[in-house]
């Protein structure tokens, strides 16, 4: 079997933000499922989680829903948690997955006892509710929804 191939390309305000290769695990053409090892130069110690060279992120994007999930484990797959990306809905064109990060983001530990609205100072300033209202409402509903998921317990019930 051969190793299927994406390139994940984060845009924010316009200009790409970050672009990875990653290996295409699933896409059943709404839910696109891919994995790759953590693509920023060095670690990103946030306080509540260290994002560091040997970690996998498996990514989950969706072309109808108004966020990604990131599953991250560490090399040896322990499970640190998941690193939940606000965004337009993703767009595939090939085998590029193009991802519109609107900067809201929510962090769930693996424990699922941490649940963390994160960059909702970042949001207001970016002034999208005056841009676009509409996807800034989308926005401020999608992580509603992911946080209600998480501190229900169900979160991992999204990922299928």
């Amino acid at each position: 079997m051969s190793v299927r191939s994406a390139e994940v390309r984060l845009v924010k305000a316009g200009a790409t933000k970050i672009r990875y290769p990653a290996e295409l695990l699933s896409d059943d053409g709404t839910h696109l499922v891919v994995r790759a090892p953590w693509a920023a130069p060095g670690v990103r110690d946030f306080g509540f989680v260290r994002f560091e060279p040997g970690d996998v992120f498996t990514e989950h994007y969706w072309r109808d829903r108004w966020y990604s999930v990131k599953e991250v484990r560490t090399g040896a797959g322990v499970l640190k948690g998941w690193y939940c990306d606000i965004a337009r809905p993703a767009v595939v064109d090939g085998t590029e997955v193009v991802v519109e990060d609107l900067d809201l983001d929510l962090w769930v530990s693996a424990d699922g006892r941490t649940v963390l609205r994160l960059d909702e100072d970042e949001f207001a300033e970016s002034g999208l509710a005056g841009r676009d209202p509409q996807a800034a409402d989308a926005a401020v509903r999608a992580l509603d929804e992911l946080e209600v998921l998480a501190r229900e317990g169900s979160f991992s019930d999204l990922l299928g």
